[in-house]
């Protein structure tokens, strides 16, 4: 396993961390319930440890709040082995008080005095003021005074706008930001990435495979793998599109099996698995395969938003960008999610009136209401 610096803070961890995001699970169809499959995540989580890796990655929420109970007892008796980071979302900050109590509740999960990192969980522009006027950072620090938790950072998806304010603002230990050949140009960029190792603020990646859809490239797409004389499974192209750079203190995988797993950890073993290993010849392989896969997307939205604001609050952007990632990368398992999300905001398509608003102003001249109609069947029914 390779090894590397944790920002300011100095310590290693290992390059692979181990996100729990993404636990096996037991599924209830009837019910419409899942829950984690404890025998198995156990078995993975020691695994993990086993193998060198010193990293995990959890949240308050993860799981129906049950990630970090499971957490918790794998890595008992073997906390010293470890570096332990979680997140507690503004969402459930209701009060001040809110604020220790989800700490309190998440260090008991865990089955710990301190967690090594602690996290603002999924900062966004929209409620970056409202953390700053609600002195979140100050009550982190409060923690931190106390020995409750070691370092402070924050997770974000997004544009870099938002997140070279936000980055600016405070001195953080770290910062967790979502990468991958196909968001380098998009979420937080290349540029974040040298941003945040100028101000030795540790750097962690999520979404390396972009939810799993990276793993399994259709046919047009193996193609390009397949010409290039290092042979390679698509996993590793994409682990080693972070793994260059320098910059990067660890790079989170959300495994579901052991297999997984073990082919994650035969990659991050690798002599060459160090920074610098991508050539100019596998960056412009890796530029190939992002073009040929943008060229799968069915539904021709440019995210111009000159569609918004729908009436009945449909996110049209939002519904077709996750419809044409579950095209492009042949599973819908990543998509369905994110819908699900949009659904909870009541951003996704079925509250659509099909009122014809939209399509009068699209400038690509989407039949908008029965594209809408298309991803929402395809989209609909992910079981959390």
């Amino acid at each position: 396993m390779q090894y590397r610096t944790y920002g300011k803070l100095g310590f290693k961890v290992s390059a692979l961390g181990m996100g729990c995001m993404r636990l096996p699970r037991i599924i209830d169809a009837q019910k419409r319930e899942a829950q984690v499959d404890k025998e198995k995540a156990l078995e993975l989580i020691r695994y993990a440890v086993d193998q060198g890796i010193t990293y995990f990655d959890t949240a308050y929420g993860y799981h129906n709040m049950t990630s970090e109970v499971v957490l918790g007892e794998a890595l008992e008796g073997l906390r010293e082995k470890v570096r332990i980071v979680t997140k507690q979302p503004f969402g459930v900050m209701k009060t001040q008080g809110d604020i220790r109590r989800n700490l309190e509740q998440t260090l008991k999960k865990l089955r710990t005095d301190y967690i090594d990192v602690y996290l603002i969980h999924n900062i966004q522009a929209p409620i970056w003021e409202a953390i700053k006027q609600r002195q979140i950072i100050e009550a982190y620090e409060q923690f931190r005074s106390e020995g409750l938790i070691r370092g402070i950072g924050f997770s974000y998806h997004g544009l870099l706008p938002a997140f070279k304010d936000i980055l600016s603002y405070y001195p953080w230990d770290m910062c967790q930001i979502q990468q991958n050949f196909m968001d380098v140009d998009r979420e937080a960029t290349a540029e974040a990435i040298g941003l945040a190792g100028q101000r030795g603020c540790a750097l962690v990646i999520m979404e390396p495979l972009r939810g799993g859809s990276l793993a399994y490239p259709p046919p047009q797409i193996q193609r390009i793998y397949d010409a290039y004389p290092v042979k390679r499974s698509a996993v590793a192209w994409a682990f080693r599109h972070l793994i260059t750079y320098p910059e990067i203190s660890t790079i989170l995988s959300g495994v579901t099996t052991l297999q997984q797993l073990k082919e994650d950890i035969e990659i991050f073993s690798q002599p060459d698995a160090v920074p610098g290993c991508l050539s100019e010849a596998e960056q412009r392989i890796l530029s190939q395969v992002k073009a040929t896969y943008e060229s799968l997307a069915s539904i021709p939205c440019t995210g111009c938003e000159y569609c918004l604001p729908c009436p009945q609050g449909v996110h049209i952007p939002g519904v077709f960008r996750q419809y044409n990632d579950g095209v492009m990368f042949g599973a819908f398992d990543q998509s369905k999610r994110g819908y699900m999300f949009m659904g909870r905001q009541n951003q996704d398509a079925s509250p659509c009136k099909a009122c014809g608003t939209c399509e009068a102003l699209c400038p690509q001249h989407i039949p908008i209401i029965q594209e809408l109609q298309t991803a929402h069947k395809a989209l609909k029914g992910w079981i959390e």
